[in-house]
């Protein structure tokens, strides 16, 4: 693996990372990780034909988590270049195929975005989880979830209106938990007594309308390597799922 830090800051989790990821795996194509001034900036990889960015705010690679970030940044690249079907499919023809004519509203659309790339995270973290350890994985799953669901409103919004932050509406907290849980029960991080249980069901009492042992089904056993049509059928299956309540106010 080819790895350039482009701008000044810490290289040693990446370079962590790279000799971790390559005794297992490895890229085809050079990775260049650029870092951010916004700490904000969220940890994500783009890709173009001769390589592969990995864009990561500096405080983020400075964080305890840097070395994890970057495996799994490093694993939707190996997905990418094996052109697996959760890297490949057009989330908008997904959304098309399962909701045309029909009426969904905007924030639900977006969190359809969302139940998409927790499925190419499934197969990212199959390879991430395979080179590494998971408990700082699970640390930050957890933490996520209690954070959400402390911040859950006390009331749902208006019709028409939109949270200011999709972490907060409790129907997709309720999916975030579903794929946090089939996350760590796929690959045995968690025993039966473990808090993310109990962080899960808080998340799932808040949105009855999320079926959410169903999308904890659908997460945890995905099939390791789909075909295109298979995948594409589980993707859209999940979307009719999450929008069922809203085709039947619509109809």
């Amino acid at each position: 693996m080819d790895i350039r830090v482009q701008g000044p800051g810490p290289t040693a989790p990446f370079l962590s990372a790279k000799d971790l990821f390559q005794t297992e795996h490895d890229l085809s194509l050079p990775v260049r990780v650029r870092l951010q001034d916004d700490p904000d900036e969220r940890t994500w990889a783009a890709h173009y034909d001769d390589y592969h960015v990995l864009n990561i705010s500096r405080q983020a690679a400075s964080s305890a988590m840097a070395r994890e970030l970057a495996l799994h940044e490093f694993a939707h690249m190996v997905r990418h270049e094996q052109q697996h079907p959760s890297h490949t499919q057009s989330t908008e023809e997904v959304l098309y195929l399962a909701l045309a004519g029909k009426r969904v509203e905007r924030r639900k659309l977006s969190h359809c975005y969302q139940i998409a790339n927790h499925m190419k995270d499934i197969y990212a973290d199959d390879i991430t989880l395979s080179v590494g350890p998971g408990e700082k994985l699970l640390s930050f799953l957890e933490s996520s979830l209690a954070a959400a669901v402390v911040d859950r409103p006390e009331t749902p919004p208006r019709h028409g209106l939109e949270r200011l932050s999709p972490g907060t509406d409790p129907e997709i907290t309720a999916v975030n938990a579903a794929f946090a849980l089939a996350l760590a029960e796929r690959h045995d991080l968690v025993d039966d007594e473990h808090r993310l249980y109990d962080l899960a069901h808080v998340a799932a009492m808040d949105a009855p309308e999320v079926d959410f042992q169903e999308f904890k089904r659908r997460f945890r056993e995905l099939a390791r390597e789909p075909d295109t049509s298979t995948y594409r059928q589980v993707l859209v299956d999940a979307t009719r799922s999450y929008t069922s309540s809203e085709r039947l106010a619509a109809d």
